[in-house]
C-alpha cells in the first residue's frame, strides 16, 4: 500500500482543489491520502464527492487538518487525523486561528513593503482565493515580483521564516492543548516535520517526550525536510517514547516541488491510526 498522510489543497495553501487532489492522488498510485489543510476542514465535502466519482479506482480518504501551534516561542504544526470536525471546542480554536490569518498576512505584506518589496495585499488575497491565507501565498506574490526564485526561498530569516524580517506571529494553540482537544474530538495526533531545522528553531526533543506522555500519538519522520541523520534520530526518539512513525509528502501542488507520495507511511501504522480514531473513519471510494 502507498499511503501519504499529509497534503494540502486550495482550502488552505495548496494549488490543487480538494477534488483535483483526490484525482491526482489516484493518478499517483496512492492507496490512501490524507487531506490536512491548515486549521480547516473546509475541503472535506469536495474531496469526498470527487472520491465517489472515481469509484473503485480511487484512494481511501483520511480527513484531517494541520493545526498551528506554538510552545516556548517556537512555532510547530500538529497533524490531526479522523477527528469529529463538528466538535465545538476544537472547532472554536480552529476558528480563532483562521480568523487571525488575514490580519497576520496583511501585517507581513506591510512589513515587506517597508523593506521595499513590491507586493500588495490585493494580490496576496487573490492568490489565496477561498483558502486560508498564509505565508505561502505571500511567498508566491514575492516570486511573482521577482524578489525570490521560489516559495521555499522566501522562508528564510531575511524574509518570512519564523522571526524573519517580515514575519508576523498569529494565534496558535499550545500543543498540549491541541493534543487534548483532538483527543476530545476522537482524533489522532502526529507532530508534523519536527526536525525541519531550515524552517526555523525546532521544538526540543525533551518537549516531544513530554507530549508523548500527554497523549501525542506519533511523529512525522519521513519528510523531505529531514535528512537521514535527522530521520534516524527521530526514529530513536519515537521508539523511546512509544510514538508511531509516519511518512508523508506535505504536498502543496505546484506551490512546492514535492510530489504526492514522495514519502510514505507504513500500512501497519496507518491501520493503527485508524484503529485509535473514534471521531471519524477513513472514507473509501466505494
Amino acid at each position: 500500500m502507498r499511503i501519504d498522510l499529509h497534503t494540502h489543497s486550495t482550502a488552505s495553501d495548496g494549488t490543487d482543489t480538494p477534488a483535483e487532489l483526490v484525482r491526482n492522488a489516484a493518478a499517483a498510485g496512492l492507496d490512501v491520502v490524507a487531506l490536512t489543510d491548515h486549521d480547516t476542514a473546509g475541503g472535506y465535502p469536495a474531496a469526498t464527492a470527487a472520491l465517489r466519482e472515481l469509484g473503485p479506482g480511487g484512494p481511501t480518504l483520511v480527513t484531517g487538518a494541520e493545526l498551528s501551534c506554538r510552545i516556548g516561542g517556537i512555532s510547530m504544526h500538529m497533524l490531526a487525523y479522523l477527528f469529529d470536525p463538528a466538535e465545538p471546542e476544537l472547532d472554536r480554536e480552529r476558528e480563532l486561528v483562521r480568523d487571525d490569518r488575514v490580519p497576520r498576512a496583511r501585517g507581513m505584506v506591510a512589513k515587506l513593503q517597508e523593506l521595499g518589496v513590491p507586493v500588495t495585499w490585493e494580490r496576496v488575497a487573490q492568490i489565496a482565493g477561498d483558502g486560508s491565507v498564509g505565508r505561502p501565498h505571500v511567498a508566491t506574490a514575492m516570486v511573482e515580483a521577482g524578489v525570490v526564485d521560489s516559495v521555499s526561498a522566501a522562508f528564510t530569516p531575511e524574509w518570512l521564516a519564523n522571526d524573519g524580517r517580515a514575519y508576523v506571529p498569529k494565534h496558535e494553540l499550545d500543543p498540549f492543548d491541541a493534543v487534548r482537544l483532538v483527543k476530545g474530538a476522537g482524533g489522532v495526533t502526529v507532530f508534523a516535520h519536527p526536525g525541519a531545522h531550515k524552517r526555523g528553531e525546532t521544538v526540543p526533543e525533551a518537549v516531544i517526550a513530554e507530549l508523548a506522555a500527554a497523549g501525542l500519538d506519533g511523529i512525522e519522520v519521513d519528510h523531505t525536510d529531514h535528512d537521514e541523520p535527522t530521520r534516524a534520530r527521530l526514529r530513536s526518539l519515537a521508539d523511546e517514547s512509544g510514538l508511531l512513525v509516519t511518512g508523508s509528502s506535505d504536498y502543496h501542488g505546484s506551490r512546492k516541488t514535492v510530489a504526492l507520495g514522495a514519502c510514505l507511511t507504513d500500512p501497519e501504522v496507518y491501520r493503527e491510526i485508524a484503529r485509535r480514531a473514534t471521531g471519524a473513519v477513513p472514507i473509501s471510494a466505494v
